[in-house]
């Protein structure tokens, strides 16, 4: 027979304030509540989540997610000494990297469909850019998350010009108007707030995740379940190979994006990253807030939002990393590693496009 002492009860009440305190104190974060995100127009030199706070809040949201497969899915054995060895498919911070021939799709797909998802994209067709729409959703029809619902969101200043595209059931293309730019580099700067703005105003309790890509682009193979995650960074094709002194990271320190020597994992691509809304909204705020505190100091990083996105993710981890297959450069012959191209970016004439150029 077990007896209940005071002694037990007090171990008992005291491990429960503590994780109420460490529970309350998550949740209170500006991670986490989008119920109550602030309005202030204040900014800080650096908006960077130390690492424990990012786990354990993780833990409280995640926990309930499973992958159930159905009952009667069929699919070759996986092999633990079998599989792709010429390429990293897990991080040092245990994050899987998605390559060709690491996933089984049809399993993926059985996993999330019972859970009838929804995916956002947004895309940026301002200005001449809006001669890129229609190739890219037409592709996206073919290639992105096909059989699950999905919202395409185009921001454009050229409204009218948005092609008619038949679209399958559960898949809406949703133009948003915004003001068009005399610099390219503002374009890309205000993208984030946007973004931002977007899942807080239109997306919470309406979509699962969410990925931002470039307009200038084809789908040309699948991208589907198994790019799902938190937090997902795309690793550029330019610079895969380099080691860190071969990375186009912003040097310069004095601004909120640099990198030093020492520093980095990857070089990510600012033309392709989503995950869940929460985290794809912080990621937003933060490099937003730090590109605006970098303006008022007459500050401009190598490569605008790109360039905050890879100083953020050096710090905040992704928790899943697509490989350059999901965003190659169509001017770049295949690397043997790159088994398939499921997204790429189109040549172009960047002096005849863009207003500043």
């Amino acid at each position: 027979m077990h007896f209940i002492t005071t002694k037990n009860v007090t171990v008992v009440l005291l491990s429960a304030l503590v994780l109420g305190v460490l529970y309350s104190t998550i949740s209170q974060s500006d991670r986490v509540l989008f119920s109550s995100i602030s309005q202030s127009n204040s900014v800080s030199h650096v908006r960077e989540i130390p690492a424990i706070f990012r786990y354990a809040e993780l833990f409280f949201y995640n926990q309930s997610f499973r992958h159930v497969a159905p009952e009667q899915q069929q699919y070759e054995k996986p092999s633990v000494v079998k599989g792709r060895t010429d390429v990293m498919t897990i991080t040092p911070w245990l994050a899987p990297v998605i390559w060709e021939g690491t996933f089984n799709p049809v399993l993926l797909d059985n996993i999330y469909r019972p859970r009838n998802i929804t995916v956002a994209a947004t895309v940026f067709a301002v200005g001449k850019y809006i001669r890129f729409l229609k190739d890219f959703l037409e592709t996206a029809e073919q290639h992105f998350f096909v059989g699950f619902n999905v919202n395409i969101y185009v921001f454009t200043d050229r409204p009218t010009e948005v092609p008619q595209i038949k679209m399958a059931a559960g898949r809406q293309l949703l133009p948003r108007l915004v003001p068009s730019s005399n610099r390219w580099q503002e374009i890309s700067a205000r993208r984030m707030q946007i973004i931002q703005k977007l899942i807080e105003d239109e997306l919470v309790d309406q979509t699962d995740y969410i990925f931002c890509l470039d307009v200038d682009s084809l789908f040309r193979a699948r991208w589907g379940t198994e790019s799902l995650g938190d937090l997902v960074a795309v690793i550029h094709p330019g610079y895969f190979k380099n080691g860190r002194d071969g990375l186009d990271y912003e040097r310069g320190p004095a601004s909120r994006a640099y990198m030093a020597p020492d520093e980095g994992d990857f070089y990510y691509c600012g033309g392709a990253f989503g995950g869940s809304l929460k985290e794809v909204r912080l990621l937003a705020k933060t490099c937003y807030e730090n590109f605006t505190a970098d303006a008022k100091e007459n500050i401009e990083a190598k490569w605008q939002e790109e360039s905050h996105l890879n100083r953020y993710m050096w710090i905040n981890k992704p928790s899943k990393l697509l490989s350059p297959e999901y965003l190659w450069q169509d001017f770049a012959p295949r690397e043997p590693e790159v088994q398939i191209i499921r997204f790429s970016g189109i040549v172009k004439n960047y002096a005849e496009i863009r207003p500043n150029e």
